[in-house]
């Protein structure tokens, strides 16, 4: 599989879970020019095969890829972008996101446009975008829409007669034909069954050779807690792999992790138990932090590690047990997270800002289920319990009994890794402010896994809390910083 197709097993996203900002930037905030050399720095020095670019947002920049050939012309003679690295666009969802909807139309048409840049540049037909992802994608039919759109509005009008000639004789060629297009699954629904969405796509656009499919883990934890979604994901990979045997497809999926363990534990000096505890996965983001926040000689040797890797079948699990597990948890995840709103939204607008732009929107505001629960996006939200002393990967894991946690171990075989390196980070200290209910459920968690609590973190989130009561927001955003400086991430 590996050698057969030309796909990358990395792909760099523009993710703020970083601490230190990197240092082709002034500024902490990412923004504008410094996501262009944030690009060339994915490629030439991380040696990382594929960006993904947010076409989501304000000042969306759709002369990225002019930029990057005309800016770094040595790297990309040598280097073709479309071939040796790869740059994938993330797109709005019109379904959900409706003011930027729009943009979803613009980001299309430029297609064709960086498609003449790259020709003039390498004299070649190589198309340096050909791929998008789609996020929030709940019905396969959203996919469909965005590649008839493409085929009959955006390459179809080159056929189109202008009084005396057509649009093609006028203008030129428009290329690619046609784009590949990534569903991008975030919801518990469709993570359980990936199928109802990939099957009647694959069908319908007669895709024969392979098709990626991205399975969301930071969104999900954040609405349904963090092994909850291990759990989901679990279901979801084995159902992926039914499903490619079913059709005689390859289906090549991607998994969106961060460095936090709440939102995959996914970094340099865990790759390993990653690529172990998901077998399956063929490709993994790298968020900021895993390029910005490990030396770097340790993030391009995991990088080589995970190129030379080869992916494999998924863990086997029981759907109807998971399912059951994911329930209880995923209920008492709820009822905690509905006590500790009011605390993360108290801190969260001192979190340090990292991109200027701004990400995707994300599921909260869309969950039928949270009623009206306002709450900031995972990365924040992360950050804000951490700067409490309050590891969230531990919030709803007091529903779990001997069995449930005995098939766990079974089947997630990082869950003790995972469950020691939170634990270390938990202030008990600082969690008299919380709920009793809170405190109390917390108790039974301890025992849960072997850790030894960092003396620093713990020095660190009680000043924070200080700096909290006293109101001293210049401090507190300071020492939130200096916490994540400890963890290796921010949120």
């Amino acid at each position: 599989m590996m050698s057969k197709y030309n796909v990358s097993r990395d792909m760099s996203t523009q993710h703020p879970d970083n601490v230190n900002h990197p240092f082709f930037s002034d500024n902490a905030e990412l923004a504008g020019e410094d996501e262009i050399k944030e690009v060339f720095y994915t490629y030439s020095h991380i040696h990382c095969k594929e960006q993904l670019w947010d076409c989501e947002g304000k000042e969306v920049d759709n002369f990225v890829v002019k930029k990057l050939l005309t800016k770094y012309e040595p790297y990309f003679k040598k280097h073709t972008l479309g071939k040796d690295v790869f740059l994938t666009l993330r797109v709005p969802n019109p379904s959900v996101e409706k003011s930027e909807a729009k943009i979803l139309l613009e980001t299309l048409e430029s297609i064709p446009r960086n498609f003449d840049t790259a020709n003039l540049f390498y004299n070649d037909d190589i198309a340096p975008i050909f791929e998008i992802a789609l996020p929030m994608t709940t019905d396969y039919r959203e996919l469909t829409r965005i590649s008839n759109y493409y085929k009959n509005h955006v390459v179809g009008k080159q056929h189109h007669r202008l009084h005396d000639i057509t649009v093609a004789e006028w203008i030129g060629k428009f290329q690619p034909e046609s784009l590949r297009i990534i569903p991008l699954i975030e919801t518990k629904d469709n993570i359980l069954s990936p199928e109802k969405i990939v099957e009647p796509y694959l069908k319908e656009e007669k895709v024969e050779d392979y098709q990626r499919v991205w399975l969301a883990r930071s969104d999900p934890a954040l609405n349904y807690g963090n092994l909850a979604t291990v759990l989901m994901l679990k279901v979801a990979f084995q159902k992926i792999y039914s499903l490619q045997e079913k059709l005689s497809v390859d289906l090549l999926p991607i998994l969106g992790c961060g460095s936090a363990p709440f939102r995959g534990n996914f970094k340099p000096t865990n790759i390993k138990n990653c690529i172990k505890g998901y077998p399956s996965v063929y490709t993994y983001t790298l968020q900021s932090a895993f390029k910005y926040d490990y030396n770097i000689n340790d993030v391009t040797k995991a990088i080589e590690f995970l190129n030379e890797s080869k992916p494999g079948k998924p863990v086997p699990v029981d759907e109807k047990k998971c399912i059951s597990i994911i329930d209880k948890l995923m209920h008492e995840y709820r009822n905690q997270v509905k006590l500790l709103a009011d605390f993360v939204n108290n801190i969260s607008p001192h979190i340090p800002s990292r991109r200027k732009r701004k990400l995707h929107i994300g599921l909260y505001g869309y969950s039928r289920n949270i009623g009206d629960l306002k709450l900031p996006r995972a990365i924040t939200f992360c950050a804000a319990l951490y700067s409490y002393g309050l590891p969230p990967e531990i919030i709803g894991l007091n529903a779990l009994d001997e069995k449930d946690i005995d098939y766990i171990k079974d089947i997630y075989a990082n869950f003790d890794n995972d469950l020691s390196e939170s634990l270390k980070y938990l202030n008990e200290d600082n969690l008299h402010i919380f709920p009793h209910e809170i405190v109390e459920k917390i108790g039974k968690i301890k025992n849960m896994a072997n850790y030894e609590p960092d003396a620093k973190h713990k020095k660190v989130t009680s000043i924070i809390l200080e700096d909290l009561k006293k109101k001293d927001y210049r401090l507190l955003t300071e020492n939130i910083t200096r916490a994540g400086f400890i963890r290796g991430f921010l949120g």
